[in-house]
């Protein structure tokens, strides 16, 4: 067990509820900037951590360019002072008008959203500019995953020429997003993005051509991160989002995102030991995100030797030969496989430095709506 992670004051915290170690999650971020070049290459996902105080932690970086998912998480950033937020996401019915109101809330940042269907684009126009307001436009290009997003073509190109001319939009670049793209081999994943990127800046020249500007490729997520962060192209944005926090899931696959250390750790207690080789910790699926399969969903850190059998909303069983050593009561510290939507599940956090809780921060963003 990393020695950070350890708490002096272990036996006065709650459990299970989720630890973060801001000195860990400032590593992270100073190593990020450093595999990118620089602050200015990144775009990071707030998806991961939803919380103001890390979106501060990011800004006194200096990373001024932001990526989220949700209305919220915009919400969210822009009240932290972020002046460059991009709400990677189809923004569709009602949601139209929530975007242009933080349009005229937050005048300091800068917004921009996805565009992938010429209905949309153009149902959006109409919200912004009958608002009398503009909000930036990022064309959505589908290289693989097949979730969002269009093909790279020319109904591609026609796509973004329409939102350049229609009132209350800015044309801003494209988005490539390669999550289907995530080998654990450094080699494969290189190669995944060489077979899509060469039409993408392809279809960006064209583009430039017709005389509109492409000034960013928001490019990737955490695991094709290192392979654009070495593309010496215009333009690209790096949006890892994991590394903030990272994770026992990313923590053991990727090794070119060595020196990353994770910055978020549950504690969990023994519940019981219903029998002679079974122990049961009291992080059910309302604690821990039930994503992984569930022999990667948890790692538990200084744990003998165990299987996973079993994960239920609030229990984690386990069989292990050395059950014996456990009494109901005993602290166990544990990784999520996947921290992004495990942070979603705790409405806050702990906040512990010096090895000992000092605060506690809101998950502010889990949340739908704040106030727009």
């Amino acid at each position: 067990m990393h020695p950070a992670y350890a708490l002096s004051d272990v036996s006065d915290v709650f459990s299970p509820v989720l630890v973060v170690y801001p000195e860990l999650v400032r590593r992270n971020v100073a190593r990020v900037v450093e595999l990118a070049g620089g602050p200015g290459r990144l775009r990071p996902h707030a998806k991961t951590h939803k919380t103001r105080e890390i979106a501060r932690l990011l800004l006194d970086a200096g990373v001024t360019k932001h990526k989220c998912a949700t209305i919220a998480e915009a919400e969210l950033l822009a009240s932290a002072g972020a002046p460059d937020v991009l709400i990677a996401y189809p923004v569709v019915g009602p949601n139209r008008g929530r975007v242009v109101e933080l349009v005229r809330r937050f005048p300091g940042t800068r917004f921009s959203v996805l565009i992938d269907h010429p209905t949309a684009t153009k149902a959006l126009s109409e919200t912004a500019a009958a608002a009398g307001a503009e909000v930036g436009v990022v064309l959505d290009l589908d290289v693989g995953q097949h979730r969002t997003g269009i093909a790279v073509g020319p109904a591609a190109a026609e796509l973004y020429a329409l939102a350049a001319k229609l009132p209350g939009l800015r044309p801003e670049g494209f988005q490539v997003y390669d999550g289907h793209n995530h080998q654990a081999d450094r080699a494969d994943r290189e190669a995944g993005v060489r077979a899509f990127l060469a039409p993408v800046l392809a279809l960006r020249r064209e583009v430039e051509a017709r005389g509109l500007p492409v000034p960013r490729l928001v490019c990737g997520g955490t695991p094709s991160f290192p392979v654009f962060a070495g593309l010496d192209v215009e333009g690209v944005e790096c949006s890892p989002g994991t590394f903030v926090l990272h994770d026992a899931g990313y923590g053991g696959k990727f090794a070119d995102l060595a020196g990353f250390t994770p910055a978020a750790v549950l504690v969990t207690r023994v519940v019981s030991r219903p029998t002679a080789d079974r122990v049961t910790l009291d992080l059910g699926t309302k604690a821990v995100a039930s994503d992984p399969p569930l022999e990667r969903r948890v790692k538990l850190l200084d744990f003998p030797e165990h299987e996973p059998v079993g994960h239920n909303e609030e229990h984690y069983i386990v069989r292990t030969a050395e059950a014996g050593r456990f009494t109901p009561g005993d602290v166990v510290y544990a990784l999520p496989g996947h921290v992004c939507p495990t942070v979603a599940l705790h409405k806050e956090v702990l906040v512990a430095e010096g090895g000992r809780v000092v605060g506690r921060w809101a998950v502010a963003a889990r949340d739908r709506m704040l106030t727009v």
